[in-house]
């Protein structure tokens, strides 16, 4: 009967130096009292065994975390022939420990000696990828593809290929689950016969009778095919692959969305048109709208993969389909790719095809299509320039500019600025066209519209410069400083002040200092107190000048010294603030 290692490391030293000669049968544990000062070798590893005993999640954590530390205690050869295998055999725990072993021996070769005895490492890891936590079986894998590039050939013979048999083969899926993801690690230093023992091996797993075993094949399928020739690709994997994307588990086949991009990078514009175009066309039209939403989420990738081997129109009515689908996550993906998809194609096929389905989409009935809409709908502006803009894109900014969902607003007002400085619609159009829209978003009845629209003017002021803020923009804010409603009054002031590094300290002195001190006496603590705030910011541009460096000890100190005194803690405390920093 073996002696548990946890009983042992909690036994009186005494008791352990005595029982080196006993007759107990011999396990790594056991091997730790069989040495030269046995008190002291026996301390590291016993503390490890101490603390994994440990009640404590947190210290076992601490433990296994320490590893590295103890190892090099130890040194390389007690490494291999104790810690290892303790790790091995002794380590039932919580899935949170176990995730921590399975990562710490992925960087664990420089402890046991270097890549000559990196082999020994892959026997606890083996253990780990066969457990039913997923997590720590896929950093388990992650480990050893890490450490089998450090494989000698012979060591890839003798201990990584009957590893991986052993897991392709396991009797419970786990195993064949981590086995796919070790199949194209060591390819490359296998000879000929091992490489295509590999690929029956790979094939097997992909025809496994478990959906989770065939979901993990297909998603290693695209690493694997990246160590084969083409012509290896063409004979050994592609009818695999193919069977892949009729399985009938669709989240088999959402996964060859991404095998067909690489496969697409390997094979020749002719063969990918005689092997996978019809494939590729069907999982496009897929049943499952999973499948249809992978696909619509790579289809720039898949476009750029396939080169010439599709042409514009076959992807244009790929694409169509995607955008038009009856499932609004799909089309919302394919919104997001539609402006780096129309890069690839002419202006006017943009113009006649693509527009055409956006001025539907922004009406369509779900908000979050109408949402993607307008965080997109920005990216059309280079493409199109600026006639093109004003002609087709601006109708439907105006329309989602007046959404009922405050997302479609907010999206379409965060890249508004964008859309104008790619087309270069210019000031005059700005101001004619919306200037009073983007006014009106000030008192607009959400928050995040109205802060929205606060760093939009900001931004435009960049543009259009300090002329159009002081003659057009600022006379307008400022003009709101005396509605009766606070939330205007509030929005001036956070208006004003997200304005003011983009302003001159003269157009700050002239326009917007006068403003916002006349706002000091309001009778909403709210307002006085972002006074208060609002001074702070205004301090150091005012001292950036000579000319208004004054005004700082004069009208802002006169200001805050009176909101210092306030009624209300919150205005006072502001004010102190602001005097402290800026004065």
């Amino acid at each position: 009967m073996e002696v548990d290692p946890l009983a042992q490391a909690n036994t009186n030293e005494s008791t352990a130096l005595n029982s080196s000669s006993s007759s107990m049968t011999t396990t790594p544990e056991n091997n730790l009292g069989d040495r030269p000062n046995e008190e002291q070798e026996l301390y590291p590893i016993a503390i490890l065994v101490d603390e994994l005993k440990n009640e404590d999640v947190q210290l076992r954590l601490n433990a296994i975390r320490n590893l590295s530390t103890i190892a090099m205690a130890l040194g390389p050869q007690r490494t291999r022939d104790e810690l290892i295998p303790f790790l091995s055999e002794g380590i039932d725990d919580e899935d949170e420990v176990l995730l921590a072993v399975a990562d710490e021996l992925g960087h664990f070769a420089d402890y046991v000696g270097g890549p000559e005895f990196v082999h020994y490492i892959l026997a606890p890891l083996e253990n780990l990828a066969s457990v039913e936590e997923v997590l720590v079986r896929d950093k388990a894998v992650e480990s050893m593809n890490i450490l089998v590039k450090l494989l000698s050939p012979f060591q890839i013979t003798n201990y990584f290929l009957p590893l991986l048999k052993r897991l392709s083969n396991a009797e419970w899926f786990t195993g064949r689950i981590s086995a796919c993801g070790l199949h194209a690690a060591g390819y490359a230093k296998c000879t000929a016969e091992q490489q295509s023992e590999l690929r029956t091996s790979f094939a097997q797993l992909i025809q496994d009778d478990t959906p989770m075993v065939r979901r993990a094949a297909a998603k290693a399928l695209s690493n694997f095919s990246k160590e084969l020739t083409p012509q290896l690709l063409v004979t050994s994997i592609l009818p695999l692959f193919l069977k892949l994307t009729t399985d009938d588990q669709d989240t088999v086949r959402l996964l060859t969305v991404e095998d067909l991009v690489q496969i697409a990078k390997i094979l020749s514009p002719e063969e990918f048109r005689q092997c996978l175009l019809p494939t590729l066309k069907s999982l496009g039209q897929d049943k499952s709208w999973r499948v249809r939403y992978n696909v619509a989420s790579h289809f720039t990738e898949l476009c750029e993969a396939t080169g010439e081997a599709i042409t514009a129109e076959e992807k244009l009515v790929l694409f169509l389909s995607l955008i038009k689908d009856s499932e609004g996550e799909v089309k919302i993906l394919s919104i997001g790719q539609a402006s780096a998809f129309s890069k690839m194609i002419e202006k006017t096929v943009v113009v006649e095809k693509i527009l055409p389905c956006f001025k539907e989409l922004v009406t369509d009935t779900n908000q979050h299509v109408r949402a993607a809409v307008a965080t997109n709908i920005s990216g059309f502006a280079p493409i199109l320039g600026k006639d093109r803009t004003i002609e087709y894109l601006l109708p439907l900014f105006l329309q989602l500019l007046k959404d009922d969902f405050p997302d479609v607003r907010l999206n379409i007002i965060s890249n508004l600025e964008a859309v104008n400085q790619a087309s270069q619609l210019g000031i005059g159009f700005f101001d004619d066209k919306l200037l009073n829209l983007c006014l009106s978003w000030l008192g607009d009845a959400v928050f995040s519209i109205r802060d929205a629209a606060t760093t939009n003017f900001k931004k435009l002021v960049d543009i259009f410069g300090h002329d159009w803020a002081k003659d057009t923009i600022l006379p307008r804010i400022t003009g709101m400083a005396h509605h009766e409603n606070y939330l205007y009054r509030m929005t001036t002031l956070f208006a004003l002040t997200t304005m003011a590094v983009s302003l001159t300290p003269e157009i700050i002195r002239d326009k917007v200092l006068p403003t916002v001190i006349g706002l000091v006496e309001d009778p909403i603590p709210n307002v006085r107190f972002n006074v208060a705030k609002s001074l702070e910011v205004l301090t150091p541009i005012l001292k950036q000048n000579p000319d208004t460096a004054q005004l700082v000890s004069t009208k802002v100190n006169e200001a805050l010294q009176k909101l210092s005194q306030d009624s209300d803690v919150d205005v006072k405390w502001f004010a102190e603030k602001a005097i402290l920093l800026g004065i």
